[in-house]
C-alpha cells in the first residue's frame, strides 16, 4: 500500500475548543480543501479542524492509484504525523467513502464520522463521463483562461454550477487535479468493497433530491454502520452542504454534541 503522509492540509485550533478531538474535513472528486470551507469556518470556532487536499487534488502529491484503502491510509498517516490518537471525520461524496474506509483501517482511532450524500456501495452508474469529456476538451484546446474554458465546457455540461465548481481548480491552462489518473481510476472511485461493521456513531446526511443515498442502500449502510443515523435536507441535491449549509451544520452540531 502506497500511503502518503505529505497531504497538503490546513490545521486550525480555536482558543477554547469544546472538544480536543479534531475534525477532519475531506472533499469530493475534483475538489480541494476549500470545498468544505463553509463548514470549516463554522466548526473551527468550536473544534480543532483539519482540511485536506486528497491525493491527486489541490497541491497534494500525485499518485498512480485512487483506491479507498490507499486514500484512507493517506489521511491516517497525516493523523499519525500530527500525533493525533483520535479524530472525527466528515466527508462529502468521495470524501465520505474515504471517511468510511478509515473506520475499517483504524476503528479505534476514529471517534465519529459524518458522511455527506454518499453510501457505502459500488455505484453502477458513471455520472461523470460528460465532465471528463469537457475537462479533456479544455486541455486539448489549450485554453488558458477561465472564460475560454467555460465556453468549451458548456458544450458537454449543462449545469452552470458544476462548471463554476470545476473552474476553481483551473489555473493558467492547467487543472490542479490529476485528470489522467482520476479518469484511469474512476471505476475504483465509484466502487466499494464492503467493510466490517463499525460500532460507533455515524451520521449520514443526504439531499432530499439526490439519488446518491436511497432507501435501496439502507441495508448496506446498517450492515456496515449499525449505529448509523440519517438526516435528510429537503429541497437540495448532491451538493447539500453548499445549497443549505445552515441545515447541514445544525445536524452536524447536534450529532457532535451527543454522547
Amino acid at each position: 500500500m502506497k500511503s502518503n503522509s505529505q497531504l497538503n492540509y490546513h490545521f486550525h485550533t480555536p482558543e477554547n475548543p469544546q472538544s480536543s478531538t479534531p475534525i477532519v474535513l475531506i472533499h469530493g472528486l475534483f475538489g480541494d480543501l476549500n470545498n468544505l470551507g463553509g463548514l470549516g469556518r463554522d466548526l473551527q470556532q468550536h473544534y480543532p479542524v483539519i482540511q485536506i487536499d486528497v491525493r491527486n487534488h489541490g497541491i497534494s502529491p500525485l499518485m498512480e492509484t485512487m483506491d479507498y484503502p490507499n486514500m484512507a491510509q493517506d489521511v491516517l498517516a497525516l493523523l499519525d504525523k500530527l500525533t493525533l490518537s483520535k479524530a472525527t471525520v466528515i466527508g462529502h461524496s468521495m470524501g465520505g467513502k474515504i471517511a468510511m474506509a478509515m473506520t475499517a483501517m483504524a476503528p479505534e482511532q476514529i471517534d465519529k464520522i459524518v458522511v455527506i450524500d454518499m453510501a457505502p456501495v459500488a455505484y453502477p452508474v458513471r455520472r461523470h463521463d460528460s465532465i471528463f469529456t469537457a475537462l479533456n476538451n479544455v486541455t486539448a484546446a489549450g485554453a488558458q483562461t477561465r472564460q475560454a474554458a467555460t465556453e468549451i465546457m458548456r458544450q458537454d455540461i449543462q449545469e452552470e454550477g458544476v462548471i463554476q465548481f470545476l473552474l476553481k481548480s483551473f489555473r493558467q491552462g492547467e487543472w490542479k487535479f490529476n485528470l489522467p489518473v482520476l479518469q484511469k481510476e474512476y471505476e475504483k472511485i465509484i466502487g466499494w468493497e464492503t467493510i466490517p461493521a463499525w460500532h460507533k456513531p455515524a451520521l449520514f446526511i443526504r439531499g432530499g433530491n439526490s439519488d446518491y443515498v436511497t432507501e435501496a442502500y439502507r441495508e448496506d449502510i446498517v450492515r456496515q454502520f449499525p449505529q448509523a443515523t440519517a438526516w435528510v435536507v429537503a429541497g437540495c441535491g448532491h451538493w447539500v452542504h453548499a445549497e443549505k449549509p445552515e441545515a447541514v451544520l445544525r445536524a452536524i452540531h447536534r450529532f457532535l454534541e451527543t454522547e
